[in-house]
């Protein structure tokens, strides 16, 4: 039997950002945590999730954990393949793509990401990955989530670098570039989760089982506000972990 009040964070970011997820969604997702999410989501509340995966593979069933968002057990079963070209302009350009998931070293009080360099540009701390495709994910997503631990050096008030675009400096700036996608509508960590307000500054709307207002502020990097209506979200159930350590990542590869 699967304990249910001994659960490891990175079960409970994966757990709450499937229950955010809709029966019918077309999402765009990576490998790991994001795949995870969407996987269990199929699982439990939304069986018909469309999954989209960059490398071009349309509708994904995957029989076991992809390694990349090249694995050939994406191929198998998926209702269609084509190329990385054709997703980003037929699909997602175009709109046909709901949710875009992201994660990225740097997240800001805007929802701005950054996946590119610790420090200055041109003399960086730590050189990171870049953008891959998430730049265009998070500016034509119809909407995006974001998943991260929390920990203040994450959460700082400006990121180094914007990798990609959430809400840039508050207010009409995100609308004012033409982008189409709504931008970032959640961000998912191990102590809670942060929703933009009308002026497109993350505030905490959700925590955890647990932790305090206070916990959250102190990891974050700006002076987080709290949601008048900010709610405790329910554990992960039974089923949820079993799912998860029995059947989608056995071999703890990321849980």
């Amino acid at each position: 039997m699967v304990d249910e009040l001994n659960y490891k964070p990175s079960e409970l970011m994966v757990v709450n950002a499937a229950r955010l997820l809709r029966d019918g969604d077309v999402v765009f997702v990576g490998v790991g945590i994001p795949n995870l999410a969407c996987n269990l989501a199929m699982r439990t509340h939304a069986p018909n999730l469309q999954m989209i995966y960059e490398a071009g593979v349309i509708g994904a069933q995957p029989s076991r954990l992809p390694l990349s968002i090249g694995d050939p057990t994406l191929v198998s079963g998926a209702l269609s393949v084509c190329s990385m070209y054709d997703i980003f302009t037929l699909y997602l350009q175009r709109g046909n793509v709901d949710v875009g998931f992201l994660g990225g070293a740097q997240i800001d009080q805007f929802g701005n990401i950054n996946a590119t360099v610790i420090g200055d540009y041109k003399n960086p701390k730590v050189r990171l990955p870049g953008s891959g495709g998430s730049m265009e994910i998070a500016a034509w997503a119809n909407r995006c989530y974001i998943i991260t631990p929390h920990q203040k050096r994450r959460f700082p008030a400006r990121v180094d670098f914007r990798t990609s675009i959430g809400f840039l400096s508050g207010g009409d700036a995100r609308k004012e570039t033409g982008v189409r996608g709504a931008g970032p509508e959640a961000v998912v960590t191990n102590l809670g989760l942060m929703q933009p307000n009308q002026d497109g500054e993350l505030i905490l709307t959700a925590l955890h089982p647990g932790v305090s207002f206070d916990q959250v502020r102190e990891n974050t990097g700006w002076d987080l506000k709290q949601s008048e209506t900010c709610i405790v979200t329910e554990p992960p159930k039974q089923e949820e972990l079993r799912i998860l350590r029995e059947e989608l990542d056995p071999g703890r590869i990321y849980i």
